[in-house]
């Protein structure tokens, strides 16, 4: 069974290759980009990497092209990981924003919505559409973003609603905590902290770490989104989470204790970024519930294997830009 992956360099997307493959797919991968160097692409060493195909095509330009390849391969899977995701930058580029993480998705959409070989085609949203919500979030709550990348993906996620509603597109929507592992961008918390911890440098922490998140590890994130594909009902949004809150703050001083380093001395504060939301406690009863799916992995045994994967390949990611360089 042929599987499409759109935005196949992220973070996310890269891991559900891997673990796609691991179960037998074949799988075809979309991105703006080359494919990034292999330290960021697990499933480069992946036994059946032979059943994997990459296509170098950009959403905002390549529509017609992806659309013909969905076509032709006659894919009934679609996985949609693409999108402009840093929420700082989406105040600078508001446009950026709302072409690639809206406009150019309703102009596939508009290609392939009657496709009728089509099985699933999974949104891969964010809780940020909710807004700052000061309790537990739940799938029924609704959208109140603060920032423009949250609204960009909150108005894909409303088009796509109303194509399941009047053409029955076989769409379902996930939205997941804060994910880290091995792999990730070097820009997030987790794989910044590491490197620059190991260099002996210090890290600041916008608005005193005080916000509080989940952190799910990735492993479990796509064994989540898989099950969707493979079980999940239409039209509904399901929370992928670890259930456990973590200030930013405690976040931080475990991955001290991981690298051997003082908190205090290596630790400066600064301002809270623009556009954040203080708290985010995502409830995944839902899944939980319905599908069985339980986040497996703590947060301690989580930080070990993205430590070892940072130690590895420190030499190699030393050399790289830790902060977000935004693309149009």
């Amino acid at each position: 069974m042929k599987v499409l992956v759109i935005g196949s360099n992220s973070f996310s997307g890269s891991n559900l290759i891997n673990k796609l493959l691991n179960e037998g797919y074949d799988v075809i991968g979309i991105s703006r980009s080359k494919e990034y160097n292999d330290v960021f692409l697990p499933y480069k060493k992946n036994p059946r990497i032979k059943n994997f195909r990459f296509f170098n095509y950009n959403l905002n330009y390549d529509n017609n092209k992806i659309g013909a390849l969905i076509k032709k391969e006659k894919i009934k899977n679609i996985f949609n990981f693409a999108a402009q995701g840093e929420v700082r930058s989406s105040f600078y580029y508001p446009l950026n924003h709302y072409q690639t993480n809206c406009m150019s998705h309703i102009n596939l959409l508009e290609k392939i919505k009657r496709f009728d070989f089509i099985d699933n085609y999974i949104q891969i949203s964010t809780p940020e559409v909710y807004g700052a919500v000061k309790n537990v979030m739940f799938e029924s709550f609704n959208m109140n973003p603060s920032s423009p990348y949250a609204s960009s993906k909150g108005a894909l996620d409303l088009y796509l609603l109303t194509l399941f509603k009047t053409y029955k597109f076989p769409v379902k929507f996930v939205r997941s905590s804060n994910v880290y592992g091995p792999c990730q961008q070097l820009y997030r918390i987790i794989p910044k902290s590491l490197i620059v911890f190991l260099m002996n440098k210090k890290i600041k922490l916008d608005g005193g770490g005080k916000s509080k998140k989940i952190y799910t590890y990735i492993d479990d994130i796509s064994e989540g989104e898989l099950l969707i594909m493979q079980k999940g009902k239409f039209g509904e949004i399901y929370h992928l989470s670890i259930n456990k809150l973590i200030s930013i703050n405690k976040l931080v001083k475990k991955i001290c204790k991981v690298t051997g380093k003082k908190f205090e001395k290596i630790v400066n504060f600064g301002p809270e970024r623009i556009g954040q939301d203080k708290y985010y406690n995502i409830s995944a009863k839902k899944i939980e519930r319905e599908l069985n799916w339980k986040a497996k992995t703590d947060i301690d045994l989580g930080l070990m294997s993205t430590y070892k994967w940072v130690y590895d390949n420190l030499n190699t990611l030393k050399k790289m830009k830790l902060d977000y360089i935004h693309k149009e």
